[in-house]
């Protein structure tokens, strides 16, 4: 998208001096892409203190069962209390307690 900004000639120069940019244009779109990563970080620093995180075997077999259970109420149209992780919102037709494993096989050598 073209666009005509004014920028503060000693700023511009300060950034140019400092970082490896050819163009002014890469400059001002590197510091566009810091600015939408650093919102992205200030949102998941946001969450310090308030997700609880069970790394263990059961914890993740108790997740997942939950989550299922969720799947299954939903696909059934049944009401139920939560929310579903996007990770187990199976289609409606039909909610698969397994992934279908696909093997590949090896390509034979010349």
């Amino acid at each position: 998208m073209r666009t005509n900004i004014v920028i503060d000639d000693k700023l511009m120069a300060e950034v140019m001096a400092t970082g490896n940019f050819k163009t002014k244009r890469e400059a001002v779109e590197e510091g566009l892409r810091l600015l939408k990563r650093r919102h992205a970080y200030d949102g998941l620093r946001s969450l310090r203190g308030k997700l609880h995180w069970d790394d263990s075997d059961e914890g993740w077999a108790r997740y997942r069962e939950e989550q299922m259970a969720m799947a299954r109420a939903k696909a059934a149209g049944v009401p139920f209390e939560g929310e579903l992780d996007p990770a187990f919102a199976l289609p409606a037709a039909g909610v698969h307690e397994e992934r279908a494993v696909y093997k590949v096989k090896p390509k034979a050598r010349k």
